[in-house]
C-alpha cells in the first residue's frame, strides 16, 4: 500500500473515531469501567482490524513486536516515573495536600481493578494512536516529528467530549488537563518512535493512567 493510501487511511479511521466515539460520550453515560473494558475495545479495535485487513498487514505493523523489547521497558519506565510525579503532584495540588489511599477507602481488590481497567485502555489507546496512527503518519510525513505533533493534536481532540460533556471541568481544570493530555501523548510517541515497539507506550500509559485513575 502506497503511503498516500495509508494516510488516507488514517484520516478516515481517525474521522469515525472522533465522530462516533465523540457522539456516544456525549449521548450516553454507562458505567466507566464497562465503557472502558468493552465498549471501547470492541469499537477502536474492531475499527482497527478493519483497516490492517484491507492493507493485508497484522499486527506486527502496529508495533507488538519482541524487537527492542528491553529498550522499551527500561526507556518506559524512565520516562514513566516522571510522569507518576507529575500525576500525584497534581492530585496533592486537587486534594489540598491530603493525597492517600486510605482517603478514599481503597482495597487490594480496588487496585487491582484499576490497574486492569489502565491496563486495558492503554493496549487499546496505544495500539491504535501510537501503533496505527502515528506509525503511518511517521511513513506518509517522512517525518517524527510532524507525524508526533498532529497524533498528538488529535488525541488531544479525542479527549475533549469525555473532558468537556462527562467529567464538566471548569476552563482552568480543562486547559490543564488538555495540556497534561499533550505531553503525555507527545511523550508517548517519542517513545514509540524509539522503539517501533508497542510495548514502550502502553507501559507509560498504564503508568501515567494509573495514579490519575486513584487519585481523581
Amino acid at each position: 500500500m502506497s503511503k498516500t493510501a495509508s494516510t488516507q487511511n488514517v484520516l478516515v479511521l481517525y474521522s469515525l473515531l472522533l465522530v462516533v466515539w465523540g457522539f456516544y460520550r456525549v449521548l450516553f453515560k454507562l458505567p466507566e469501567n464497562i465503557e472502558e473494558v468493552v465498549i471501547k475495545p470492541v469499537l477502536w479495535l474492531g475499527l482497527l482490524a478493519y483497516f490492517l485487513r484491507k492493507e493485508g498487514v497484522g499486527l506486527r505493523s502496529v508495533g507488538f513486536t519482541s524487537k527492542n523489547l528491553f529498550k522499551s521497558v527500561y526507556l518506559s519506565l524512565g520516562l514513566g516515573v516522571l510522569f507518576v510525579v507529575v500525576a500525584y503532584f497534581s492530585n496533592l495540588a486537587k486534594y489540598e495536600g491530603r493525597v492517600s489511599f486510605s482517603d478514599f477507602g481503597f482495597t487490594g481488590n480496588a487496585l487491582v481493578l484499576t490497574f486492569l481497567v489502565s491496563l486495558i485502555t492503554a493496549v487499546v489507546e496505544e495500539t491504535v494512536f501510537r501503533g496505527y496512527i502515528f506509525g503511518r503518519l511517521a511513513q506518509g510525513l517522512k517525518s517524527d516529528f510532524s507525524a508526533n505533533i498532529l497524533s498528538s493534536t488529535f488525541w488531544v481532540a479525542i479527549h475533549l467530549p469525555v473532558l468537556v460533556f462527562v467529567y464538566k471541568l471548569s476552563l482552568i481544570d480543562l486547559s490543564l488537563r488538555v495540556v497534561l493530555v499533550a505531553v503525555f501523548g507527545v511523550g508517548s510517541a517519542f517513545l514509540f518512535s524509539r522503539t517501533r515497539n508497542i510495548v514502550s507506550s502502553i507501559l507509560l500509559h498504564v503508568l501515567w493512567s494509573w495514579p490519575i485513575i486513584l487519585f481523581r
